[in-house]
């Protein structure tokens, strides 16, 4: 593969990883603890969208376990954001000459 072939290459890859980052807001996860009593809605950019707590949760004098569970459906919803991410990411480099283990963005 020449020089000119790697330029070309190299520029729609800037256009595809331009593209993909427009596309990260348009992403969206929503994460959920304590058996959905307690759901986070991220944007790709992780984000928060929206959040839901179950109203039976306000009645408990218990705020670290509240506290607790929107922790960690913020980390579900931005799981979940980082798999999509990855495939698109998986997707966008097919076929490219990259060497193996290389991670995108750099």
């Amino acid at each position: 593969m020449d020089i000119g072939e790697l330029m070309k290459q190299a520029g729609a890859m800037q256009a595809k990883m331009k593209e993909m980052q427009e596309q990260m807001t348009e992403i969206e996860a929503t994460g959920e603890a304590g058996a959905g009593m307690v759901k986070v809605t991220l944007n790709g950019k992780g984000y928060a969208k929206a959040v839901a707590i179950d109203p039976e949760l306000f009645n408990s004098d218990d705020r670290e376990v509240v506290e607790d569970l929107i922790a960690a459906a913020i980390n579900d919803a931005k799981s979940k954001i980082e798999e999509q991410t990855a495939e698109q990411m998986k997707q966008m480099t097919a076929g490219l000459p990259l060497p193996p283990g290389m991670k995108l963005p750099f």
